[in-house]
């Protein structure tokens, strides 16, 4: 059960609710976000006690959650979730959102070009690893902060919004100085002290499914932002580990209409990962957006077979071409843009 309050509390009104609620023996999580205050019920809350809630003057309503993850579930809120950046790209709208660019920034001259030609051929949002997780300690790990500066100079230059990976706690600070929205990757899923710090921020959150991780789970480790009192999440498909060993992982987008079921927030989907080889990029893109997906995460290189990560997976920019206009087709079949 939540209870949303009537308007963003002051400090004295504050106290005043969790008093009440305190004296009535109603276990709650606190959560602010930039519109109002609400309390996440976590105990037993009976009829009685429930009426008396509804009539406290600073209490607008009591909305009923049968769900585990109560602050993603659909019924917790009237709307759709939309996230806006800056003044003309909304995700969450019926237009389809591509994000796109190399899995690393590799230096300042191959991004720079990278945003040129993404912007071409109509991405939407660039993206780039800065900070790398890598299997083997021994691989390519990032530039680091040299290469969040490289890729915010790059996506200024064309206009574009950044997207980009944070591994730690300790580097939110210096990531959020130059992206415009967070990655969380699927091994930081169930990083919880990493997703309870990305709750206080104000800023988009792009969180993938960790290649084991049921819906449930998944959906659970969203709480942990929200329930911080940043609503701002995207939740994006990535594949899953399976026995199929012909593909990098295996595609999963049942999840997708599952999550359009069962969620308010923006859905997105990785079919590079999802599938770790370029020939299936484009066809897994197309029914991703059939599904529901409300934007695509592409890696797209410049010479793909020279791309220090991720090459297998990598398209090249006159592939990417061809899937955002196959994209297009699809999205008016299903009524979206």
């Amino acid at each position: 059960m939540l209870i949303i309050t009537k308007n963003k509390l002051n400090l004295e009104e504050l106290k005043q609710i969790r008093k009440f609620l305190s004296d009535k023996n109603v276990d709650v999580i606190p959560v602010e976000n930039d519109m109002r205050h609400l309390f996440v019920v976590t105990g037993r809350c009976g009829e009685l006690t429930r009426n008396e809630i509804r009539k406290h003057s600073l209490v607008s309503s009591i909305v009923e959650v049968g769900k585990p993850y109560k602050l993603s579930a659909k019924s917790s809120l009237s709307q759709k979730t939309k996230i806006k950046l800056g003044n003309s790209l909304t995700i969450g709208n019926k237009k389809i959102i591509i994000m796109a660019g190399p899995c690393s920034v590799e230096s300042k001259n191959q991004i720079l070009s990278t945003a040129q030609e993404i912007k071409k051929v109509g991405a939407n949002i660039l993206r780039g690893g800065a900070y790398k997780p890598r299997t083997a300690p021994y691989d390519f790990q990032g530039l680091g902060k040299i290469g969040l500066h490289f890729l915010k100079s790059a996506a200024d230059e064309f206009g574009l919004p950044v997207i980009t990976e944070v591994l730690d706690v300790r580097d939110i600070e210096i990531v959020a100085k130059y992206a415009d929205i967070f990655q969380v990757g699927t091994r930081n899923m169930q990083n919880y002290p990493l997703l309870r710090e990305l709750g206080r921020q104000r800023k988009p959150v792009l969180l993938k499914r960790g290649m084991w991780a049921t819906y449930k789970e998944f959906l659970l480790a969203a709480e942990y932002i929200l329930v911080g009192g940043n609503s701002q999440v995207i939740l994006c498909e990535r594949g899953i580990r399976t026995h199929v060993p012909e593909t990098r992982f295996t595609l999963d987008l049942n999840i997708v209409a599952y999550l359009k079921h069962e969620t308010h927030l923006p859905v997105f989907v990785d079919p590079s990962h999802g599938t770790g080889r370029s020939s299936m990029v484009r066809v897994m893109s197309r029914a991703a957006v059939a599904a529901g997906a409300d934007g695509l995460l592409i890696e797209a290189h410049l010479d793909p077979g020279r791309s220090i990560s991720d090459s297998d997976q990598a398209i090249s920019i006159p592939e990417l071409n061809k899937l955002i206009s196959e994209v297009k087709l699809i999205a008016q079949a299903v009524n979206r843009h």
